[in-house]
């Protein structure tokens, strides 16, 4: 492996879903950036999000309203000043987006777009593309990306770990950077930039059934913990309930908006069963009806449920719903005749690397963005649509933040150091340890946990850093590897996380204490705490 030129920007950002890309066209216009991606531009969660964008537009709804409804999904433990901050700019953040050209769903309303409602929404308030937003969103911002002079896009790049001012021993500890592998060329670059912002998304990978892409890996949240940063809510980690269950469907999610349009639940029989869980039913929120799905397919020994459509008519189901009619059509289910079998799937990590408003870090000069950040604005479950809002919203804020900073001069960078590594011949050993761990995950740490499974869990884990450590000391770091090391810390840190709630709360559900604690806390943890 070759060690490459050393690059200076002035912002580096990791990760290119629609916090990273919403970042950097905002700070391109006068300042140096560099975006690295794991695969291309267009691979990121939020490329896949179907939903839309949750935001008060509508003269009937409120900020008031839109901030209760996020607060009651995240069953209190929501950050009041964040959540407030994200929703009063809410509209701000769709105006922007407008303003890029975004071909939000037009009607005839006065607003002059169709609001649609899910889950846990008491208004019609969130704004959509047809039923692919996070695509459309996606491909508008992507193409003015790539046409930008002053970004540099670096794509089938990956992170290997954050450069900081303390690892180089130098007195005023500040992130420099960040080493990089350009998985092509199988050589790590050194990027050195005054500011750097960490949007790499969430942890879906570290589970066995995920509706999250295969760059899900946790990259973010590990890099920014091994630098000494706070990580919080590890624990309250989203199953969505609909996921497709289908052998040649991967990851493909059924989204929460054909509920809000009037999806209803069934049994195998054709028994609804939600409202015997929630009076909401099948709007309760996201929590609620995965555990609930997740009772009935225990209880009855099923592989899945299904979601019923086939009371509203083809021509709204196409209108509506394009993509997913499509699509269930491709693998010869006709939604507009018969159920969709849906499974819940791990789909979105709620805690992450510790904010404030302005996405800065407990590191100087590193940030945090998306599902990749801790706000405190999803507390214990996050309210469906929210999570792209955040996105645009703390974009925003980072862009601010860094264009009042003035450009650092860097000290001087090493290059990356493999003096005493060697190619790999036991690759078996990271498939291996990464089918190991979803497994376990899934089995140990899924939608209603107990001690005994998480100390089983954490025991695993142990086994796994442990051989983990000896092999990336010993061999040339690759895609792979990197990915499994981010995994297996990030799944540490979500048992760690569940072990210390000792009650049960929004996602996170366990046996032991299954009672809700009357006072709402957050699980903070610090790197230099054991």
């Amino acid at each position: 492996m070759k060690s490459a030129a050393i690059q200076h920007f002035d912002v580096l950002i990791i990760g290119s879903g629609l916090a990273g890309q919403s970042l950097a066209l905002r700070v391109a216009d006068s300042r140096r950036v560099a975006l690295v991606t794991k695969k291309t531009l267009a691979d990121s969660a939020s490329a896949q999000a179907q939903g839309g964008i949750a935001a008060v537009l509508d003269p009937a709804d409120s900020i008031e309203a839109h901030i209760n409804d996020t607060v009651t999904a995240g069953a209190g433990l929501c950050d009041p000043t964040a959540t407030r901050f994200v929703v009063e700019h809410g509209r701000e953040a769709i105006e922007w987006l407008l303003a890029r050209g975004v071909p939000f769903t037009p009607d005839g309303s006065p607003l002059g777009f169709h609001l649609t409602r899910e889950g846990g929404h008491g208004q019609r308030r969130i704004i959509h593309a047809a039923d692919a937003t996070g695509n459309a969103v996606q491909q508008t911002l992507t193409e003015q990306v790539r046409n930008h002079p002053n970004i540099t896009v670096l794509e089938r790049h990956i992170a290997v770990d954050l450069i900081s001012a303390a690892k180089l021993g130098l007195p005023r500890n500040r992130c420099l950077g960040a080493y990089v592998l350009d998985i092509d060329r199988d050589r790590v670059l050194t990027l050195g930039a005054s500011h750097t912002a960490l949007a790499t998304g969430g942890a879906g990978k570290v589970y066995l059934y995920t509706t999250n892409p295969d760059t899900a890996t946790g990259d973010g949240v590990a890099m920014a913990w091994r630098a000494g940063c706070r990580v919080a809510n590890m624990e309250f980690i989203q199953f969505h309930p609909t996921c497709l269950y289908h052998p040649h469907a991967k990851s493909f999610l059924i989204s929460e908006a054909l509920r809000g349009e009037g999806g209803l639940l069934r049994l195998p029989d054709g028994t609804r069963f939600m409202p015997g869980h929630d009076s909401r039913a099948e709007l309760a929120p996201r929590d609620i009806v995965a555990r609930a799905i997740d009772f009935e397919m225990k209880r009855h020994g099923l592989d899945c449920v299904f979601l019923d459509m086939t009371h509203k008519s083809p021509e709204f189901l196409n209108e509506h719903f394009p993509n997913i009619l499509a699509r269930c059509m491709e693998l010869g289910i006709d939604i507009t005749k018969e159920a969709i079998p849906v499974v819940p799937a791990a789909h979105y990590t709620c805690g992450g690397v510790v904010t404030d408003l302005a996405a800065r870090t407990d590191l100087t000069g590193l940030y945090a963005l998306g599902e990749s950040s801790f706000t405190g604005l999803h507390g214990a479950n996050r309210l469906a649509s929210n999570s792209l809002l955040e996105c645009v919203v703390f974009a925003a804020s980072a862009a601010q933040d860094i264009l009042a900073a003035p450009v650092e001069p860097l000290p001087h960078l090493p290059h990356w150091d493999e003096s005493r590594v060697r190619d790999t011949d036991e690759g078996i050993v990271i498939s291996h340890n990464w089918a190991e761990l979803r497994r376990f995950m899934w089995d140990y740490v899924g939608i209603v946990r107990t001690n005994k499974r998480l100390e089983r869990a954490l025991h695993r884990i142990r086994l796994l850093e442990r051989e983990i450590h000896e092999y990336y000391s010993a061999f040339r770091v690759s895609n792979d590897l990197i990915e499994l090391r981010n995994l297996v810390l990030t799944a540490h840190l979500i048992v760690k996380s569940a072990l210390r709630r000792h009650e049960s709360r929004g996602l996170h559900f366990s046996r032991d204490y299954p009672e809700t604690l009357p006072r709402a806390l957050e699980t903070v943890l610090h790197p230099r705490q054991k």
